[in-house]
């Protein structure tokens, strides 16, 4: 019985130990992607750097309670002011059109015009399934080496980090979003996400779903 006990023993600390390390290793993963990327990271009202184009990552305009999505609104108001106040020139509306009932961009699309955007200044993608395939369709499909990337605080230090790690020159403007006592559940997915787009980059070299021709913006 005594052996038995100190063989449990034994795994439960190695079990213990292990938790310790895997707790260390994603917060100090996760100060590094902050700390790589919080000097480019700017509020609007102290005025974002002006890039040719701005990236704008979809979402879900409904939240699944039926009420709105207060991180879809924040970025559509990002996205028209930096227009309206000459800091991007173009938009990038990215999102996921996985049926025709769902349409991100479409429908990112139509509020913008609502709020005076013309529909010259934006381009639809229709595959931005993911942070990552909508980043890495700008840089290949789109040919955009510049550009401000619009979505909340807490989302920007692994965009950015994902867009330089592709070679493009890129500023992260915050957009408003949800009070953070509605984010615990929010939060604790991003730290996961965070260390799968190490493996994503670095490990098994992921691709998007979708990896269309190229068709620069400028074209």
């Amino acid at each position: 019985m005594r052996k038995i006990l100190r063989r449990i023993l034994h795994w439960w600390w190695r079990l213990l130990a292990l938790g310790a390390f895997s707790v260390t290793l994603a917060l100090g993963l996760n100060a590094w992607f902050i700390g790589k990327t919080a000097d480019r990271i700017q509020l609007p009202e102290e005025g974002c750097t002006t890039m040719p184009v701005a990236i704008l990552f979809g979402t879900s305009q409904y939240l699944r309670s039926g009420h709105p999505n207060p991180h879809y609104y924040g970025r559509i108001n990002l996205a028209a002011r930096l227009y309206q106040e000459n800091q991007a020139a173009h938009l990038l509306v990215s999102g996921d059109n996985r049926t025709r009932y769902y349409n991100e961009p479409g429908r990112m699309q139509q509020d913008l015009l609502d709020r005076g955007i013309p529909k010259t200044a934006m381009t639809l993608d229709h595959a931005g399934f993911s942070t990552f395939d909508t980043l890495k369709r700008a840089k290949e499909v789109y040919d955009i080496d510049q550009a401000i990337l619009i979505t909340q605080d807490y989302h920007l230090p692994r965009a950015m980090f994902i867009a330089e790690s592709l070679g493009m020159e890129v500023q992260g403007c915050i957009a408003k979003g949800p009070k953070w006592t509605a984010m615990k559940s929010i939060l604790t997915r991003e730290v996961a996400a965070r260390l799968r787009t190490l493996g994503d980059l670095y490990i098994w070299k992921r691709e998007p779903r979708f990896l269309d021709d190229p068709k620069p913006l400028q074209d």
